[in-house]
């Protein structure tokens, strides 16, 4: 399947169709750093997102439906990746243990950050990568997680506490939080 003949949305444009190539350019970076965000681990987030664009180009006309072609591929990669987890879990365990996770270039400054992130709960690490990374609404990440929007801000409210409890901590400084 040629991909400059695949078009998104519900009516494409004959003059100028959306590309997967340009939905790839737009939203790949973005969702790799919203996914490294839940997962900790560059690699994963990278194989993530690359199987949610697999998944869309196998869509084929369905996939040309989608109002929000990003958000769809958001969805597919968190849905692959709590996939994996329960299937994986025992193993990726054992893997972390053995082989540190890659992180990408530049993150030298912001290792305190990363350490609290990979410290939460799965849930609340999603919730605050959609919403600080994302810059999702808390509406619409609940619509996206299929949960009600009061659970998204209490992941919200509990992630943010404990992430300012550890920084606090990494720092050396009291913890009034």
């Amino acid at each position: 399947m040629d991909e400059d003949a695949i078009t998104f949305g519900r009516r494409p444009d004959p003059v100028e169709p959306v590309t997967l190539r340009e939905i790839f350019d737009a939203s790949y970076r973005r969702l790799v750093v919203q996914l490294y965000a839940v997962t900790g681990s560059f690699d994963e987030a990278e194989d993530l997102v690359q199987e949610a664009f697999v998944r869309a180009a196998a869509k084929g006309r369905r996939f040309l439906a989608v109002d929000n072609p990003e958000a769809w591929l958001r969805t597919t990669a968190g849905n692959v990746q709590r996939s994996r987890w329960r299937k994986l879990r025992n193993g990726r365990r054992a893997q972390q243990r053995l082989v540190p996770p890659r992180d990408p270039a530049g993150l030298e400054d912001h290792l305190e950050i990363i350490e609290a992130l990979r410290a939460l709960p799965e849930e609340q690490r999603h919730v605050i990568a959609l919403h600080y990374l994302a810059d999702l609404p808390v509406d619409q990440i609940a619509a996206e997680l299929g949960v009600p929007s009061g659970t998204v801000k209490s992941r919200l409210s509990r992630g943010r506490h404990a992430l300012a409890s550890s920084l606090a901590r990494a720092e050396g400084t009291v913890d009034h939080v």
